[in-house]
């Protein structure tokens, strides 16, 4: 194996990749407005959330309880009646919908319990759960101060002091940036290289560098390098640009130990686009087999829910994808500052996954070489 034959087929991959317009125009956009449409277009938040409000008591607890609904969370409540409640929650005007009844006040001070219903339209899963939360807390807030000046039910025996660690305001922005960066390493990682292989074959090129002095270790380390030098300039500009500046998230940790752990995971990546543009005979096979592959890693590795929270099967067998370690080292970077000592491990672990998948992508790729050349 030569350096200087990687180095130039690696410069000859980079130069088809300057000419291949769509490809160019998909790197641009995944690492500029796909982060920012990502980040700021699936709130994760209660915001300005529709509510009507069905006052039938008119006193002033009741009055006092629709004064308290206002932006951010809520837009300002709308009054209706029992007779246009169902029709507007069936159209989709208001996801809540709140039945003060009459003479609520009266039975509040009184010391009954009366029942004040609160409708929530469920299709709007990440907000749903949320909303009820922060209405009974309103709710519940503003008749205790009236009964007894303060907000709190009761003294309880303990003070909870809650802290909110490396998200503090808990804005949904910060989590879905940097994110969204993270899957698209793999995904264009992935793509690139596929697309690379592909390319050759459909161009004819293949069989070019199969009659020159090249071993399949010298091509697919060329397609790595290369296509990962793309990607990684694609993440130091999404992280430093779109990320800090344009959607002014703070990056807890090291840029630079991120992009030497992301470097490492190109590595096994591409080798999974290999094995992709080995097993594909087309553009449009590699495209349904990268949409098999990619939504998996994407959705099983701990970036969408908590692997925790996944059926032990499928923990165990998210252990065999880079992905799951990439992704918890770029979060213990990213988020909350972790240096080499804690994210050691996983690096080790990831690299050496990586390894197995260029093995068996270098074995598939041999075999595809021999059916050519036959």
């Amino acid at each position: 194996m030569r350096l200087a034959n990687i180095y130039q087929l690696g410069i000859k991959e980079l130069k088809s990749l300057r000419a291949d317009k769509v490809l160019l125009i998909l790197i641009c956009w995944a690492f500029s407005g796909a982060i920012y449409t990502a980040a700021t277009g699936a709130s994760q938040e209660l915001r300005n959330a529709p509510i009507a409000i069905v006052d039938e008591d008119h006193s002033p607890l009741s009055r006092r309880i629709v004064d308290a609904f206002y932006p951010p969370y809520f837009r300002p409540p709308a009054q209706t009646t029992l007779v246009e409640l169902d029709r507007a929650m069936d159209s989709g005007r208001y996801n809540f919908t709140l039945v003060i009844p009459s003479n609520f006040q009266h039975d509040v001070q009184a010391g009954r319990k009366p029942d004040v219903q609160l409708n929530i339209d469920a299709t709007i899963m990440s907000q749903a759960f949320i909303g009820a939360t922060y209405i009974k807390s309103i709710a519940l807030g503003e008749v205790n101060e009236y009964l007894t000046g303060r907000r709190d039910s009761a003294e309880t025996p303990i003070r909870l002091a809650t802290r909110v660690r490396f998200n503090p305001n808990l804005i949904g922005v910060w989590f879905g940036g940097v994110m969204e960066v993270i899957n698209n390493v793999t995904m264009l990682t992935i793509i690139l290289v596929g697309a690379a292989f592909i390319r050759e074959r459909e161009h004819g090129t293949i069989e070019h560098l199969l009659v020159m002095p090249l071993s399949p270790v010298e091509i697919m380390l060329a397609k790595i390098w290369a296509n990962g030098l793309a990607v990684l300039v694609g993440v130091t500009f999404a992280l430093t640009v779109m990320v800090q500046y344009v959607l002014k998230v703070p990056i807890a940790g090291s840029v630079p130990l991120f992009l030497a752990a992301a470097a490492c995971y190109l590595f096994a990546a591409a080798s999974i686009g290999i094995f992709l543009g080995t097993l594909a005979r087309s553009m449009p096979q590699l495209g349904l087999l990268v949409i098999l592959c990619i939504i998996p890693l994407l959705m099983l590795s701990g970036g969408v829910s908590p692997r925790e929270s996944m059926p032990p099967i499928i923990q165990n067998i998210m252990l065999a994808a880079p992905t799951t370690y990439f992704v918890r080292l770029a979060q213990a970077i990213l988020y909350r500052g972790a240096g080499l000592e804690v994210i050691w491990r996983d690096l080790l672990a990831m690299t050496g996954v990586g390894a197995c998948f260029f093995v068996v992508a270098l074995l598939r790729f041999r075999k595809a070489v021999t059916q050519t050349q036959v």
